[in-house]
């Protein structure tokens, strides 16, 4: 299968998955992009979203809480803080990991320093809150 490429997922708690991939949609913390063979050198930072693998067995979704992706000629290597396979997904894991993200933007902003780690927290709890949305469970926002 020549237009296939390695791809790694791990989290600190488990290796999730380690095969062949004929394309991976990561979320990037600059943006959504798809790596494919031949793509380019890259590390990038990911935000909460979904990512999508598609392999020889059809398409494989993951929730990923944040993390890095290294995009190199072998292939893929994502080393996520958190994940889970979509269906593993439950409402109260969403609701832990918004939870999280709340009580870390109101740890942030007590603080009278900086803006941009008060900033930060409130993108990864907003990107917390549309991780739920965009996997069809309800993140219960919590207010800003």
């Amino acid at each position: 299968m020549a237009d296939n490429m390695k791809f790694d997922l791990v989290s600190p708690e488990r290796s999730l998955v380690s095969g062949e991939a004929s394309a991976v949609q990561i979320p990037g913390a600059d943006g959504d992009l798809t790596v494919m063979q031949g793509h380019s050198p890259l590390i990038t930072t990911l935000r909460p979203g979904v990512l999508t693998v598609e392999g020889p067995d059809g398409t494989t979704q993951y929730a990923v809480s944040g993390g890095f992706a290294e995009i190199s000629a072998e292939g893929v290597s994502v080393l996520a803080e958190r994940a889970l396979p979509r269906d593993e997904m439950t409402q109260e894991v969403i609701e832990g990991w918004v939870t999280e993200a709340h009580e870390a933007h109101k740890k942030a902003r007590e603080f009278n320093n900086e803006p941009g780690p008060v900033d930060d927290a409130a993108k990864l709890l907003s990107d917390m809150v549309a991780l739920g949305t965009h996997i069809g469970l309800d993140p219960k926002q919590p207010n800003l």
